[in-house]
């Protein structure tokens, strides 16, 4: 790992940039892809099928024979992890459900916020070298505690057409209804559009690569709400004097793991422990099975040397990671300070794939900086709030010279006679 000793803050800005930037060509490929989806459907979905993945499915959606078929390979014990998992997801996310507001703005008049589930939402994820069964726990419980009337996921299929078992089990766990073998952007146009196979969708939940990332950014807010702008995996690892090298190095590799655009932080408040870390995580990483993507996520990592804990905070909420550990003596005299990150883990026993898997808290988490000014995924993710109001007669009476003097005073004639004709008869 590049290791900077005190850099000036100038230097941050450089030293915070993401190694991830929208390829001009990808972007090209999924617009073209977005356009034959929009336009052909279920027939562009099987030429794109035939053409990037070298098959095309007799149907697209799973059936119920498949997914149990499929629930019956998984072995006890990952089912056992996974009841265990959703057990915390779910008691950590039924507390978050909002309730109602009701207040009494003035006398006659009555407002209320009504916490409302979104109808139908579209789950993606990812297949490839690491299916992750577990993003369905995470994005599968909430809407499901939410009371999303229509919970539709996309995955990927091997090139025999299979779905990774854990997947389709971690689904039918979770009470998802449709389960579709199609992945990539095609995937997320088609819940954008709906297809005459899929339907669609209000918002689109879930990770995945830049052909994902690239097509959820062009359809939201256009075609489809989504959850939250997030690219390639990160985490930033905070250690002073006190910090078990070991434990920082297993962190850093957690994450470097996921692909080669990921990037690992490393911030000391110590030189000699910078050191210390670096060196235990060239030797963890030969023992990993995707070592070459962690390699080539640490050529584009730092560990960054600071010389007090003011420093050291003000970082942190300058790159805004997606993951913060806060593994020094005194966690939480930087974790309570810290303002912009996507999930903190506090303490030399909280590693972050606890939050990745079980502990509870959603890893679906905002990168690339975008902590700043977005949430993870919660339960407000899969709702929205919509006001409502009543106002009595004499309320109105009340309130009418002030909707009056605003309206007249912003040229508004008819808002004005909404109120007034109201007291004159």
């Amino acid at each position: 790992m590049d290791i900077r000793i005190n850099p000036a803050r100038e230097e941050w800005p450089e030293l915070c940039r993401r190694p991830a930037d929208v390829n001009p060509v990808v972007r090209e490929r999924v617009e073209a892809i977005v356009a034959r989806v929009r336009k052909d459907g279920d027939d562009a979905l099987r030429a794109l099928a035939a053409e990037i993945d070298g098959y095309v499915p007799e149907r697209f959606e799973i059936s119920r024979e498949e997914i149990d078929e499929a629930s019956a390979a998984v072995p006890q014990a990952v089912k056992d992890a996974i009841a265990a998992a959703a057990a915390n997801i779910r008691a950590f996310h039924k507390a978050q459900m909002p309730k109602e507001v009701e207040v009494e703005t003035a006398p006659g008049v009555r407002c209320i916020q009504r916490p409302v589930p979104i109808r139908s939402v579209g789950l993606y994820i990812p297949g490839g070298t690491a299916p992750l069964f577990s993003t369905v726990l995470m994005l599968a419980i909430p809407a499901q505690i939410a009371g999303c009337r229509e919970v539709v996921l996309c995955t990927p299929a091997g090139k025999d057409g299979r779905v990774a078992p854990a997947v389709l089990c971690a689904a039918a766990y979770c009470g998802v209804q449709r389960i579709f073998r199609i992945g990539g952007a095609q995937a997320i146009a088609a819940m954008a559009y709906g297809t005459g196979s899929v339907p669609k969708v209000d918002k689109i939940f879930g990770p995945g690569n830049q052909y994902v990332t690239t097509a959820k950014q062009l359809l939201g807010g256009s075609a489809v709400a989504i959850d939250i702008p997030a690219g390639p995996s990160e985490v930033m690892v905070i250690v002073d004097d006190s910090s078990d090298p070991a434990f920082a190095a297993a962190d850093l590799l957690s994450q470097a793991e996921h692909g080669r655009d990921s990037q690992v932080m490393l911030v000391s408040t110590s030189e000699a422990k910078a050191l210390e870390v670096a060196a235990e995580v060239d030797c963890q990483v030969e023992a990993l099975g995707r070592a070459d993507l962690a390699k080539g996520a640490l050529a584009k990592s730092h560990a960054v040397v600071l010389d007090s804990t003011d420093a050291v905070v003000a970082f942190a909420d300058a790159y805004a990671p997606e993951h913060l550990i806060v593994a020094t003596k005194s966690p939480w005299a930087i974790a309570d300070r810290v303002t912009a990150a996507g999930s903190v883990f506090v303490g030399a026993y909280t590693p972050e794939s606890a939050g990745d898997y079980a502990s509870g808290t959603n890893h679906t988490l905002p990168t690339s900086g975008w902590a700043r000014s977005h949430s993870g995924v919660n339960i407000d993710s899969y709702m929205r709030k919509m006001t409502l109001q009543e106002i009595s007669r004499d309320g109105l009476r009340s309130l009418a010279p002030t909707i009056v003097t605003m309206a007249e005073a912003e040229g508004l004639q008819a808002h004005a006679a909404a109120a007034s004709i109201r007291i004159k008869r």
